[in-house]
């Protein structure tokens, strides 16, 4: 795509053809979109030809294998050296080049010009045109027709220098290639983040086979051919080719690819590695867990690109206009020539001020206002370890006037250790209530039940005919003979004690066999990043299903302000809907029973621990450091709202400002064409400022 009215116009068409959820991304050239039903991918594909854009293969070579020379600077190098000798006869006076002033010899200078010109921008007008949307090209081709009719009126009638304006022509030519490679290149750069992180993707893996004697046999494979269950080697200096466990081995890995931390952490066996991670010393044996498909780097490549192809409310204006300004800025053109024209300022100065006014405007920046800072946001917030869903949170951020928290697995490591327990029913020994425990609590995700299981594994546990996760609450199961077993909260068990101190209750055909009780440790972060939300202006609450005591326990070791504890999964929606009514409210948390809370907040926000429902309903991840990188996303998603809307008021007093002075006279054609291509060029630079700018 050539402009920011091209993904409008891909908009459109699919739109026309019954698709939905349509994601164009000017910056890296995706589209994506849901179907109602069966579809026509080769119709489809044509379709989007005819409208003047290329769509790539699947098998097109990968960035860097012999890709071709950018088609903009293709055009340019092919029209520079003509527009430079066309420009040459402006120094007649001082060089002996008066040969050049022939009217005929300008016109077979410009002719090639022009052929070129019309081949791209010519096609491109009229295909937008047919499709009912006229993109900037029109103007482009309009602009540079009229100048280049104009001198060849003059020349087959001999009417004179005054009628001369080739070079006019070949310039605005010229000069818009010029302007569009420079964007390309520009756009390029704001996908350097995310063009880094798909690079990490692809890379070779020493794969451990064994022969028909068992012995250890190491063999290169690509990591794409990498599935599920298979060994690689994985040696120092060597980039982690897939998502993995360590089997055998230590190693100090950076995964600053991942989480933006530089410094490297130490692994050892039954730890996890990721995919595009780097060894910087030791030799592990990995055993696969997820193929490059489906790895956690492939995953945050997809989120960024399907959040790249979002358009934030903000944008809805911008393209209504774009998709009435091309009609627009043609009236405009031609009121310049009719009222200099009537001014009397001469039938060549008219179509000239008129030539201007097409040439100068810029459809395009209002367009690229968005995609050019959420290119540049979302690629950022990626190197950090901070995943956007969707653009829309960028600009729900800056709303944000309070942030609640979850406690455990969010405030707290979710890293639990039975601190005491008791087995309260002598129908059962201890060895069975810790059987009994482990079968429970096997089935659940929670951080709690996860550290029970994980220090009284069992070689046999119960098997259950049935087993559910009642969320907030606990684990119920039932055995074949008919006996109830239940794990859970005090609420599980109020009926049959009065001490509701402990953290899980056992119980077998309503009969209590004894209590658990664990202990966890607060994130080393979590009372300064609440500290820097609090000078932000930001208010602070705790929700969560655990007891009274424990939550404020945590809300004074960490300065919440607020607590609102024992709440259920129906109860926190309810907390997060009545806190949204009074002011934007984002909500941060881990657990199964925290989703709903999750999607009900303006903003939804994911640990990378938290299970895959929660991940699912968040609108943010954040990957690695626990809760360091919030106060970025905060600020990043701020900053990155701030970026379009200065964008947008650059787009807007651009045009507003540059038509009316085309229109007096004050730029020719050829200044109009070189201003009009560094209009985009700013807003990018703007927009890059967000890879150095401090948002925390």
């Amino acid at each position: 795509m050539s402009c920011s009215t091209c993904a409008l116009t891909i908009s459109k068409y699919l739109e026309k053809k019954g698709l939905q959820n349509i994601k164009v991304s000017l910056a890296s050239g995706d589209v994506s979109f849901d179907t109602p039903g069966p579809f026509d991918r080769q119709q489809l594909q044509k379709g989007i030809q005819d409208l003047g854009y290329a769509v790539a293969k699947e098998d097109s070579p990968a960035a860097g294998a012999g890709k071709p020379m950018n088609r903009h600077l293709r055009y340019l190098l092919f029209c520079l050296p003509f527009t430079l000798i066309l420009l040459l006869h402006m120094a007649g006076d001082y060089l002996p080049l008066h040969w050049l002033m022939f009217p005929w010899v300008q016109f077979g200078l410009c002719l090639p010009v022009y052929i070129a010109g019309m081949n791209f921008f010519g096609r491109s007008a009229i295909k937008s045109i047919a499709n009912g949307l006229p993109n900037m090209n029109v103007l482009i081709a309009a602009g540079a027709t009229a100048a280049f009719l104009y001198s060849l009126t003059g020349t087959m009638f001999g009417l004179g220098p005054d009628y001369q304006f080739y070079e006019t022509a070949a310039s605005i030519i010229t000069i818009v290639f010029l302007g569009y490679y420079i964007e390309d290149a520009s756009i390029r750069t704001t996908q350097q983040a995310l063009t880094s992180l798909v690079k990490s993707q692809k890379t070779m893996a020493n794969m451990i086979a064994f022969d028909d004697q068992h012995q250890e046999q190491i063999f290169p494979l690509e990591n794409t051919q990498l599935r599920t269950g298979d060994l690689v080697l994985i040696r120092s200096g060597e980039q982690v080719p897939a998502d993995g466990k360590i089997l055998w081995g230590e190693a100090s890995v950076n995964e600053a690819i991942i989480t933006g931390e530089s410094l490297p952490l130490e692994k050892k066996a039954k730890d996890t590695l990721v995919g595009g991670s780097l060894l910087v010393s030791g030799v592990v044996k990995v055993q696969v867990t997820a193929a490059a498909a489906d790895s956690v780097l492939a995953s945050i490549v997809r989120m960024v690109q399907q959040a790249q192809g979002e358009k934030p409310p903000i944008q809805q204006l911008a393209d209504r206009i774009s998709a009435v300004f091309v009609p627009a800025v043609l009236i405009i053109a031609v009121l310049t020539f009719g009222g200099n024209y009537w001014a009397q300022h001469g039938l060549a100065a008219s179509l000239m001020r008129a030539i201007a006014v097409l040439v100068i405007a810029c459809p395009c920046a209002m367009g690229l206002a968005t995609p050019a800072a959420i290119a540049v946001g979302l690629g950022r917030a990626a190197r950090q370890g901070i995943l956007f869903r969707n653009a829309k949170s960028l600009e729900s951020f800056k709303n944000i006037r309070q942030v609640v928290f979850d406690k455990t697995g969010t405030l707290t490591t979710g890293n639990f250790s039975i601190s005491d327990w008791r087995q309260t029913d002598d129908s059962v020994t201890p060895e069975e209530f810790r059987q009994i425990t482990f079968s429970l609590e096997k089935y659940s995700t929670h951080p709690i039940a996860r550290s029970i299981t994980g220090e009284w594994r069992q070689k046999n546990p119960l098997y259950w005919t049935k087993i559910e996760e009642l969320k907030g609450l606990g684990m119920r199961a039932w055995t074949k003979t008919g006996d109830s077993y239940l794990a859970g909260s005090y609420k599980m068990a109020s009926a049959l004690t009065s001490d509701g101190s402990h953290n899980v209750y056992i119980v077998r055909n309503d009969r209590l066999l004894g209590w658990i009780d664990v202990k966890d440790t607060i994130r080393p972060e979590a009372a300064a990043v609440i500290q820097q939300l609090h000078k932000k202006g930001i208010h602070t609450i705790l929700l969560s299903g655990d007891r009274q005591a424990a939550c404020d326990q945590v809300a004074k070791e960490t300065r919440i302000q607020e607590v609102l504890a024992e709440q259920t999964p129906a109860q926190k929606l309810e907390q997060i809907i009545r806190l949204n009514g009074q002011t934007p409210t984002a909500m941060i948390g881990d657990g199964i029973n925290d989703a709903p809370a999750l999607a009900g907040a303006t903003i939804g926000i994911s640990m990378s621990e938290a299970s895959q429902l929660a991940m699912q309903t968040a609108d943010v991840v954040l990957i690695g450091h626990g809760l360091q990188q919030l106060p970025i996303a905060l600020g990043l998603g701020k900053h990155t709202f701030g970026t379009i809307r200065q964008n947008l008021f650059w787009a807007f007093f651009y045009n507003i400002i540059a038509i009316p002075v085309a229109a007096a006279g004050l730029f020719t054609p050829t200044l109009a064409a070189l201003v009009m291509g560094l209009s985009d060029v700013v807003l990018v630079f703007n927009s890059l400022r967000l890879f150095v700018k401090k948002v925390a």
